[in-house]
């Protein structure tokens, strides 16, 4: 059975900070592609960031420079920090696994994010 469980999210207000972390079992962790997506209200969900099995990553433009996609392939787990929080961070945001440079395989539950003006 596969799980992506998500944690980390929360209530902040503009500019501070917040780490997302995602678990994983079930699935051979170290060959997928870990992403992070988000969805705000009334909004698609959009992909943030990406990092591939070697650690390469990739970035959505407005967040580049702001958040850090990473994983560990001894927990199983991958992050996103998330620095200099803008209200327009607001969302709920899903870990997502697969093959695929945009991987969409499989789900987390999601964690709310709140960023306050």
């Amino acid at each position: 059975q596969v799980q992506l469980v998500e944690s980390g999210g929360g209530l902040v207000q503009a500019g501070g900070s917040l780490r997302l972390s995602c678990a994983a079992s079930g699935i051979n962790f170290r060959l997928n592609t870990m992403g992070w997506y988000r969805q705000a209200p009334g909004k698609q969900r959009e992909l943030v960031a990406t990092i591939t099995r070697d650690g390469t990553t990739t970035y959505v433009d407005y967040v580049e420079g702001r958040f850090t996609i990473s994983r560990d392939n001894v927990k199983k787990t991958t992050y996103l920090q998330m620095n200099n929080l803008k209200p327009e961070d607001t969302a709920v945001y899903y870990c997502a696994a697969g093959a695929s440079s945009s991987p969409r395989t499989f789900w987390g539950q999601g964690t709310q994010v709140t960023v306050s003006s």
